[in-house]
């Protein structure tokens, strides 16, 4: 079952767009949103002012798996890129799919200094044969637990076995699809 966020119930209604646009974000080491393209702004159906400076949580619908951004956050704070499907939500409740490229941005020291992240519209049919199933299976095991931390461990490891038994790593196993 969807949480709320920020007082704010999922709508149910997806939102969409078109596979040439491109949505674009950049966060500071703390997640904190420092550009936000039109496109980010019109499909979350927020303005400028009301994303600069906040979480990029902002928008995490609450189906999507703290599992998923545990490992998405380790991967890009260890200064690698990472894909992955996300589905998020805007300041309505609408959600939308993306598919993911989240890169550290580097100085001229090769230091992290913030993140950078470019969607593209996911593929509905891996969406509905493999990404939807797997996060609402990662999802319930998250919610199993009184423990938020627990749940996210527990389905940290669901998720880690699936990837071994399928004799992948995590971002072999996105491209795959």
């Amino acid at each position: 079952m969807s949480e709320k966020r920020s007082g704010v119930q999922p709508s149910g209604k997806e939102r969409h767009f078109k596979p040439e646009e491109l949505i674009v974000s950049k966060t500071d080491l703390k997640g904190r949103i420092t550009y936000a393209n039109e496109l980010f702004l019109s499909l979350a159906d927020f303005s400028e002012k009301e994303v600069l400076g906040q979480p990029h949580s902002l928008i995490r619908h609450p189906d999507m798996p703290r599992c998923i951004f545990k490992m998405l956050w380790d991967e890009i704070a260890a200064g690698h890129e990472i894909f992955a499907y996300v589905v998020n939500m805007g300041k309505k409740g609408d959600h939308y799919w993306v598919y993911a490229h989240i890169t550290p941005t580097f100085d001229a020291a090769h230091k992290v200094i913030g993140y950078h992240s470019n969607r593209r519209v996911a593929d509905p049919k891996i969406l509905k044969e493999t990404i939807i199933p797997l996060y609402a299976e990662l999802r319930k095991i998250e919610d199993s637990t009184a423990n938020r931390k627990d749940g996210m461990t527990a389905a940290s490891k669901v998720l880690a076995q699936k990837l071994s038994d399928a004799g992948m790593a995590y971002d072999k196993f996105i491209q795959s699809l």
